[in-house]
């Protein structure tokens, strides 16, 4: 064991020690970051047979939870996962996640695995499935950074496979778009369908403004984000509803703004796609005005620390 041990980067450590400190809730149980484990039996590791939801907390408030828990509901159901637990159930997994980790400005992941199972795609292989949820600190960069992007040679899945609403934990090809960005030079890679057209970033959904007019992809081949439609609300009050249908990279290329939508990035300003300037600033003025207002949002939540729970 110690001779793979030491076989990784010197830097291996100090990227997860502070995480090994964190609490990690799974079935039940807190263990500590170091401490916790999933059975290498899980589907979840076998298949990545999950799925998953990436929550929000600004200021001791979790952004938008009821909404996140729906659709990970959702996505349960669709993939045939019976989650174990209610979302009242989950509320309280959640905010207990970030209180015992003392994370009041930070990001969770919350997972429902198929659960452990004997070896072999089959469904019915695993009898309960497995909740797990990790908080952990994430800094405030909402629209700080304009970035550039790369069109990816790697096409996002479609309907007619893994539908792009379940949002399932098997990131495969989102990852090797992102590897591509990376080896580029990118900030992150543009993603299209199968049919050429524009889906969303690595993680990311897309807004473009072309002619006076916003659009953005029509959630076939892109996952309709939480925070894709507080953009959409946003902007419709600002008096310019958002079409959502059909993009070529051509419409990204002479864009006036072009801006991207997540829970984990917030708003964030495209300034290049394919070595095309987008306009002549980013983020340019109604992105600007995007921004301000989604950040006026973030003030609203549900309180960490409104209730309190049994901790494991």
């Amino acid at each position: 064991m110690n001779l793979f041990r030491d076989r990784f980067p010197a830097d291996h450590k100090d990227a997860l020690g502070s995480l090994d400190d964190l609490h990690v809730y799974i079935d039940g149980e807190f263990l500590r970051g170091k401490e916790a484990g999933i059975s290498v039996w899980e589907h979840a590791f076998m298949y990545g047979d999950s799925v998953f939801e990436g929550i929000r907390a600004h200021r001791g408030k979790v952004f938008r939870l009821p909404e996140h828990l729906e659709r990970l509901m959702e996505s349960a159901r669709s993939v045939g996962i019976a989650v174990p637990l209610t979302i009242g159930e989950l509320t309280q997994v959640v905010l207990e996640t970030f209180r015992i980790n003392r994370v009041l400005d930070g990001h969770m992941r919350l997972t429902i695995t198929r659960g452990v199972g004997k070896v072999g795609l089959d469904p019915r292989n695993s009898k309960h499935a497995s909740v797990i949820a990790m908080a952990y600190p994430f800094p405030h960069t909402l629209g700080e950074k304009a970035v550039r992007l790369l069109t990816s040679s790697i096409r996002r899945k479609g309907a007619d496979s893994v539908d792009a609403k379940v949002k399932a934990s098997n990131y495969m090809e989102n990852i090797l778009a992102k590897l591509q960005a990376n080896l580029a030079g990118m900030d992150d890679a543009l993603m299209l369908d199968r049919n050429g057209y524009v889906a969303e970033a690595t993680a990311t959904n897309v807004f473009v403004l072309r002619k006076g007019r916003w659009s953005t992809p029509t959630p076939v081949a892109c996952l309709e984000g939480v925070t894709r439609r507080i953009a959409m609300d946003i902007l419709e009050q600002m008096g310019s509803p958002v079409e959502e249908r059909n993009l070529t990279p051509h419409e990204l290329y002479v864009a006036e703004e072009v801006f991207l939508t997540g829970t984990g990035a917030g708003i964030v300003p495209v300034e290049a796609v394919d070595g095309r300037r987008i306009g002549e600033n980013a983020p340019g003025e109604a992105t600007r005005e995007v921004i301000r207002r989604f950040r006026s949002l973030t003030d609203e939540g549900t309180p960490i620390e409104a209730q309190s729970g049994k901790r494991g």
